[in-house]
């Protein structure tokens, strides 16, 4: 058999892996130019926005994505991405090649896995072209396989030109790891036992493909469930037994529950302290179920009292196996529900209209949510706008909410967007961003374009960083300071994205705003961009201060709810 050019192992190796979209940053000319491969090539303006665009793939799917950047500033402007995929979980395979040989056959005078090193599941140095094929498997392999997350293949010059074959390995997919029966029995035992329980439900779930399994046992036990900011979706927003998202930002029934519970099962979640609030009043009643494919995570930062290490589609189907055993006992369960049927009725999540007349961006958000429907796909900038996101739209199926949540990296949306958008070709994707977000990787529209990649991008425009300045605005005094950007239309953000090969649209009043999301759904074949001129002083409620206990959670400033205390 002929021995083919590394280049072209490389290729074959990305096809035999299923891979359909590659995104690339410049200067990689050697893979972009395999146009008559199965693998479409999409060359991004910047690095930066090919790793999120393979993120965004890679959050839509399930499947790994792939970047492709060159080494030395293209690597290091990877890291970014590399370790917000790490952060999230998300399964991304990130190729920097070596096209000249730097260092006498060193990758890069600055290598991207030193660089990335605690942020990175694995690392491979390729510097031979009979390494290649069989290396590219196992960096799927691993991006994949148990907690997915980032790997890195670094590609020698050598490795690229020289000649040699293919070398495939034949790898089983290893059995989903189960926790010990002893402890499922146990954590069984807990949620037969409990009177308010709280299903607390994590990234996780949505990761290992779990999410009907979650809502049979939902609705087997009748238990509350609350979901993470990267949980949204893993159950229904619409479903009776959802209180909505926990933390610094969650409805006061979520937190409250959590609170007041008696029993808490984790579910793929990670205790962050954006959900715990002071770690060590969290759930002070509840005795804590917790099931993670990490075992790392369990007990790191709350002390489990059943660990149940493994895959969280094999522990909800033993969970369902055992607990079904009983048919359910639902109504032990009536007076906790009434106690949280009090709590949302209480403090519903809301907002109050601008004094001034401006448009609400919380008006924007939800006006969005309920025109476009939840079979869309919603990607979020990191901000202010990303928990009216978060609050103000139901996320009905799992999948349908992408957004930085471990890392928070502004600018991941638009080019995240775009990969979401070739992931899922047909369905309608929206970016819902906030200008700070939007002026850091905006270029990536250029992209959109030349691709025809159709994202419609909603610009929640209040002319600052809006999470900084609310900071500022509660717990600095109010002495603003690098958080106001230009109110004068610079930059116009229309004719940015005119001048991008985008339509551009502005909204300023509440009375247009379903006129323009629906001119906006009419571009089928091109980017568009809708500037929401909105309010610079809403904030976002409720909140819980960093470092502050959840029981001091505010619905609005100065105003807390007042709890009925569990006995």
């Amino acid at each position: 058999m002929r021995a083919s050019q590394g280049v072209d192992i490389l290729i074959s190796a990305l096809e035999i892996c299923g891979v359909s979209t590659v995104f690339h940053g410049p200067c990689t000319d050697e893979l972009a130019s395999y146009s008559g491969t199965r693998v479409r090539h999409v060359r991004a303006c910047h690095e930066q926005g090919a790793g999120h665009a393979a993120e965004g793939y890679a959050m839509a799917t399930g499947e790994a994505g792939v970047c492709v950047v060159a080494a030395g500033p293209g690597a290091t402007s990877l890291v970014t991405p590399v370790i917000n995929a790490y952060k999230d979980s998300t399964p991304l395979v990130a190729i920097v090649l070596d096209q000249y040989g730097r260092a006498d056959e060193r990758l890069a005078d600055i290598s991207l896995a030193e660089l990335a090193m605690s942020g990175i599941k694995h690392a491979f140095t390729v510097t031979e072209v009979s390494e290649l094929s069989v290396t590219i498997a196992e960096a799927f392999r691993l991006a994949t396989a148990g907690r997915p997350g980032p790997v890195v293949v670094e590609i020698a010059r050598a490795a690229l030109t020289g000649y040699g074959d293919v070398e495939w390995p034949a790898h089983r997919a290893p059995a989903a790891a189960a926790p010990p029966p002893e402890a499922l029995d146990a954590a069984a035992r807990l949620i037969r036992e409990s009177r308010r329980p709280v299903l607390y439900v994590g990234g996780g779930v949505q990761l290992a493909g779990a999410t009907a399994g979650l809502r049979a046992l939902a609705e087997l036990t009748g238990a509350p469930v609350v979901t993470t900011l990267m949980a949204l979706g893993s159950f229904p927003g619409s479903h009776p037994q959802n209180l909505g998202m926990p933390g610094m930002h969650g409805s006061v029934a979520a937190v409250g529950a959590l609170q007041q519970a008696d029993l808490v099962v984790a579910l793929g979640a990670r205790f962050d302290d954006r959900v715990t609030g002071q770690a060590s009043s969290f759930a002070p009643l509840a005795r804590i179920v917790h099931a993670d494919i990490d075992e790392s995570e369990i007990s790191k930062i709350v002390k489990a009292d059943v660990a149940l290490p493994g895959d969280c589609g094999t522990t909800i189907t033993g969970l369902l196996g055992l607990l079904a055993r009983d048919g359910g006992d639902r109504e032990r369960l009536d007076p906790w529900w009434a106690r949280l049927r009090a709590l949302q009725r209480t403090y519903p999540l809301g907002y109050s209209a601008p004094e001034d007349g401006s448009l609400s961006p919380q008006y924007v958000v939800q006006t969005l949510g309920r025109l476009v429907g939840p079979e869309a796909c919603y990607v979020a900038g990191v901000g202010q706008h990303q928990m009216w996101a978060a609050q103000f739209v139901s996320y009905e199926h799992p999948r349908t909410f992408i957004n930085s949540g471990g890392l928070g990296t502004m600018g991941f949306a638009i080019p995240a967007a775009m990969g979401a958008s070739l992931a899922r070709p047909g369905r309608q994707v929206w970016v819902i961003d906030g200008d700070g977000c939007f002026q850091m990787t905006g270029r990536e529209l250029a992209t959109c374009a030349r691709e025809r990649i159709p994202i419609k991008v909603a610009v929640i425009n209040n002319g600052g960083l809006g999470m900084v300045r609310q900071l500022q605005d509660l717990f600095y005094s109010r002495r603003f300071h690098g958080s106001h950007l230009d109110s004068t239309r610079v930059p116009d953000l229309v004719a940015y994205a005119e001048a991008h090969g985008c339509a551009g649209l502005r909204c300023d009043r509440a009375e247009d705003v379903e006129a323009v999301v629906r001119k906006a759904e009419a571009f089928s074949d091109a980017p568009v961009v809708i500037d929401f001129v909105v309010s610079e002083d809403a904030l976002v409620w409720p909140m819980v201060a960093a470092g502050t206990s959840n029981d001091d959670i505010k619905v609005a400033r100065d105003l807390a709810p007042i709890w009925d205390r569990a006995d």
